[in-house]
């Protein structure tokens, strides 16, 4: 039975690979999460009985550390961290204190037999970025803020540990990924609750900033598959959509779909980490997902019926 840790197991893409990895009756699952931002609501422990939710908060090493005795894990996905482009810019210190549990995990992967470590990296590492699509190999990393910053320095540790402790690892570098699980503090979760009430959908400045949107049954299943076809090993992989749009698009668009009458209120910038365009080049996880991507219109309906 392999046995597979989920650390930040509770929130938007953890919560959807703890289901998918759950559903396979042979699976042993260990969810932990501080339940800062997660919800113990989303994990499916009523559905699969094969979940163990364990709070416990990955940076300190007391909490996490008797979990890895105690289970022995085989695999473990560390999506664990403080995320969100507000509550990163306004508490630093807390999105610095994350490597100290990628240095957690790691070393505790390490000292226990672990096969491969899979970490949420993510798009912001490319930070302004100077070429489209960002590729994986070519497009420099030009992170400033502190959670790309953390991001960063993850992917370095998990580079390292393999050099100098033969500790395999996948970093996935997650685009805006949204579902049904996704909090409202992310735009396409918190466009679609307004727009289902008929209130104003505000947008940070004139809406010309662009981004993809991925649904997260493509990122899971992409991740599983990586996982499963032993691909993408002591590498990395982007991990989103290539159908770019602006945020204005994405407005008008969730208010085509709900048929609302929201109105767009325009806000002033944000000061920072509001990047202007975020394109992925996905060639290599369109081929660990062999299928067509969802599309928002399809992915914002799947959200709708799940309410």
């Amino acid at each position: 039975m392999p046995k597979f840790l989920i650390t930040g197991g509770a929130g938007n893409i953890g919560s959807e690979t703890v289901e998918k990895l759950a559903s396979f009756a042979d699976n042993f699952v260990v969810v932990v999460d501080n339940l800062l931002t997660g919800n113990v609501n989303k994990i499916p422990t009523s559905v699969h009985h094969n979940i163990k939710f364990i709070k416990a908060d990955c940076n300190c090493f007391n909490d996490i550390g008797s979990i890895f005795y105690a289970y022995q894990f085989d695999y473990v996905f560390h999506y664990a961290a403080v995320v969100g482009v507000k509550r990163t810019l306004a508490n630093p210190i807390m999105v610095l204190n994350d490597v100290e549990g990628i240095k957690n995990i790691l070393n505790l992967s390490k000292n226990t037999g672990v096969k491969r470590v899979f970490y949420s990296s993510s798009s912001e590492v490319y930070g302004e970025p100077v070429e489209f699509p960002q590729n994986e190999k070519t497009t420099p990393l030009n992170s400033k803020l502190p959670y790309a910053i953390v991001k960063n320095i993850g992917e370095a540790y998990l580079k390292s540990f393999q050099k100098e402790y033969n500790l395999d690892y996948t970093i996935f570098r997650f685009f805006n990924t949204y579902g049904p699980n996704q909090s409202t503090d992310f735009v396409v979760k918190k466009f679609l609750m307004a727009a289902l009430s008929h209130q104003d959908i505000t947008i940070y400045g004139d809406g010309s900033q662009s981004r993809t949107f991925c649904y997260v049954d493509d990122n899971v299943e992409a991740c599983y598959n990586a996982y499963k076809t032993n691909d993408v090993i002591n590498d990395v992989v982007n991990i989103g959509n290539d159908n770019e749009m602006s945020v204005l698009q994405l407005a008008n668009t969730i208010i085509s779909i709900t048929h609302s009458k929201s109105k767009i209120i325009h806000l002033a910038p944000l000061e920072e980490g509001d990047m202007t365009r975020r394109l992925p080049d996905i060639r290599r996880m369109k081929e660990l997902l062999g299928r067509n991507l969802i599309s928002i219109e399809d992915g914002v309906k799947k959200i709708i019926a799940t309410l």
